[in-house]
């Protein structure tokens, strides 16, 4: 978080006519800066959930498997699982299940379908209000990480895999 100590008076830059970027910015051939948040809750024991564990529920609800989930983020089933047990510890809610047979997979439980959409609701809400205020504040377009990864996917030879590394 920044904070402004020197005075209130708050410093703009002028634009040209027409809202254009000048083209002294150094900006006019690279490619449209990409808005990227990192949102998680956390309570006295710490994080509990955040974007990485939305990412991971989104995941096991997909292919139905936490293994698969795991690898499809680039972790490890223990990482994974560590995760979801430490969140239905601090919740005290469970947040997935076994689908069936123990070779069955796994499913999202009630909980976990609930806590996954209300957090993509919040991500998307506050991803939106950072993007349109980015777009205000700043000479050039910018855009979300789904438009990015849209228009990396239209380029050949692009995975549009994002690099969520986070530990959320």
């Amino acid at each position: 978080m920044f904070h402004h100590v020197m005075d209130d008076t708050p410093e703009t830059t002028e634009l040209p006519e027409g809202g254009d970027a000048p083209h002294d910015a150094g900006l006019d051939d690279a490619p449209p800066p990409v808005v990227r948040l990192r949102l998680w809750l956390e309570t006295r024991d710490g994080m509990f959930f955040g974007t990485g564990r939305g990412m991971l529920l989104e995941a096991v609800d997909r292919y139905g498997s936490l293994k698969k989930a795991a690898e499809h983020l680039g972790m490890s089933y223990r990482a994974a699982w560590g995760k979801i047990k430490k969140t239905e510890k601090v919740l005290g809610v469970l947040l997935i299940e076994q689908a069936g047979s123990r070779k069955g997979g796994h499913r999202l439980t009630p909980g976990g379908r609930l806590l996954m959409e209300k957090f993509r609701v919040w991500f998307d809400a506050v991803e939106a209000s950072a993007v349109e205020k980015a777009r205000e504040l700043f000479p050039w377009p910018c855009l979300s990480f789904t438009e990015s990864s849209r228009r990396e996917r239209g380029r050949p030879g692009a995975s549009g895999r994002a690099d969520e590394s986070d530990e959320s």
